[in-house]
């Protein structure tokens, strides 16, 4: 089920979300993460944020800032099962338009939102990290 973020999910979520950088971005150093955890945890309460979850625990969520995505994030164990899938299919509902940013090197998260209709806009370099990234576009047709 996918529902509104609540501030009581605030723990849970930004669990995930560390677990789910940290793994998925294994060529940027952990403590970049750890560093940016306060400041994503005080960030993300003005989000809006969609909670996936199974049997009333948070296991995904989706970020959004207006048409921008500014994350996806499955925990680790349920990674290739839909959820991701889910999540952007809820997004595409209530946006017509989704622009999101992916480091060139997290191949599996791009080769997942081309094959969800996104499209790479251009090629740019993260000022955080120095590591490539993509900015992509996907259009309600």
């Amino acid at each position: 089920m996918i529902r509104k973020f609540t501030e009581n999910d605030t723990d849970r979520i930004m669990q995930i979300w560390l677990q789910a950088n940290i793994d998925a971005h294994s060529f940027i150093p952990a403590d970049y993460w750890n560093r940016n955890f306060e400041y994503v945890k005080e960030e993300i309460i003005k989000a809006e944020i969609y909670v996936y979850e199974i049997e009333n625990e948070p296991v995904a969520f989706i970020g959004l800032a207006d048409d921008y995505i500014a994350g996806i994030f499955v925990e680790c164990r349920l990674r290739s099962k839909g959820i991701g899938k889910e999540l952007i299919a809820f997004a595409k509902q209530i946006k017509k338009t989704l622009r999101l940013h992916v480091y060139s090197k997290n191949a599996r998260a791009v080769a997942f939102y081309k094959k969800e209709g996104f499209a790479v806009v251009c090629e740019q370099m993260d000022s955080s990290t120095g590591e490539p990234e993509l900015e992509m576009i996907w259009k309600n047709a």
